[in-house]
């Protein structure tokens, strides 16, 4: 292998490790509902409930994009909401548990698209059933502020 090829193959490499991927954000999402829920009765916090095609649905790698992966959003949930992502990918592993869970949450939802997106008070009661709003962050977030009353 020339010298050449060997650097150019160790710079791509390091492009590839330092970008941040495509939809990434710095939230703390919860995989089981049960345990949001619980932690939401402790901090008397709402409960957003993203159930997503992570690696596929074009609307919610533009919501991720567009709002969960803002600071803006940040600073809301840290305040507001514990989260929940429900996810259904084509190219990332889960194990069968995962499936057979999110499947189940799917269907007690009555889920019929991504993203779907709900907002639960610390009870678990349904205040708002949504998806990809255009407007950005601060849109979805007075969105959201209206189904809470805050």
């Amino acid at each position: 292998m020339t010298t050449k090829l060997f650097f150019s193959l160790i710079l791509i490499s390091l492009v590839f490790v330092s970008c941040k991927s495509p939809g990434s954000d710095n939230l703390s999402w919860e995989e089981k509902l049960e345990t949001a829920l619980s932690k939401a009765q402790n901090e008397n916090k709402f409960v957003l409930v993203n159930f997503t095609g992570s690696d596929w649905c074009i609307w919610c790698q533009r919501l991720n994009n567009e709002v969960f992966s803002q600071k803006e959003f940040e600073n809301f949930a840290n305040e507001y909401l514990l989260l929940v992502k429900i996810d259904f990918p084509k190219n990332i592993e889960q194990s069968n548990e995962t499936k057979l869970y999110n499947q189940k949450l799917l269907q007690q939802f009555g889920v019929e698209g991504f993203p779907t997106i709900f907002i639960l008070d610390k009870n678990g009661n349904i205040k708002l059933r949504t998806g990809y709003l255009p407007g950005g962050t601060a849109n979805y977030i007075n969105h959201l502020k209206d189904y809470m009353q805050l």
